[in-house]
């Protein structure tokens, strides 16, 4: 096996052993907008869309008590 084709596997069994995967749908169209914003914003659609979910938990959390 070529270099490349293992570590391709080597990456995918890390990212399956500690990660967990969402999908999310928007209407045609949006995901360019999305992605557009959050490279502007945050370098990466991950990264933006884990921001957003940890600020509405913090701020529903600080309601909650």
């Amino acid at each position: 096996m070529s270099d490349s084709k293992n570590m391709i596997q080597v990456i995918a069994k890390y990212n399956k052993e500690h990660y967990d995967r969402l999908e999310m749908k928007v209407p045609k169209g949006k995901k360019e907008k999305i992605v557009a914003y959050a490279k502007k914003h945050d370098g990466s659609l991950n990264k933006f869309l884990n921001r957003l979910v940890d600020e509405a938990m913090d701020k529903d959390e600080e309601k909650d008590n």
